[in-house]
């Protein structure tokens, strides 16, 4: 895939990266650049893919659990 940097201005920001040393073509620079984009702008795709009702609760069945409330107040309070 070929790649044309229209703006001049960019063209030379990119030249100043490379050659400062801290990448070693174009290719690195872009490649550290989407990185770094990737780590700031999180996924629009959900991280763990929605599940139904029944299949979140499956590995719980049969595990007789109580999901009442506990009926304690908790310790008295003096106002």
């Amino acid at each position: 895939m070929n790649i044309q940097i229209q703006n001049p201005e960019l063209v030379e920001r990119v030249h100043a990266h490379i050659q400062t040393g801290r990448f070693q073509d174009a290719d690195d620079l872009i490649e550290k650049a989407l990185d770094a984009l990737d780590e700031k702008i999180p996924s629009l795709a959900p991280a763990h893919p929605s599940k139904d009702i029944e299949k979140l609760f499956a590995p719980l069945r049969g595990l007789n659990l109580e999901f009442g409330r506990n009926p304690s107040t908790g310790r008295p309070v003096d106002l």
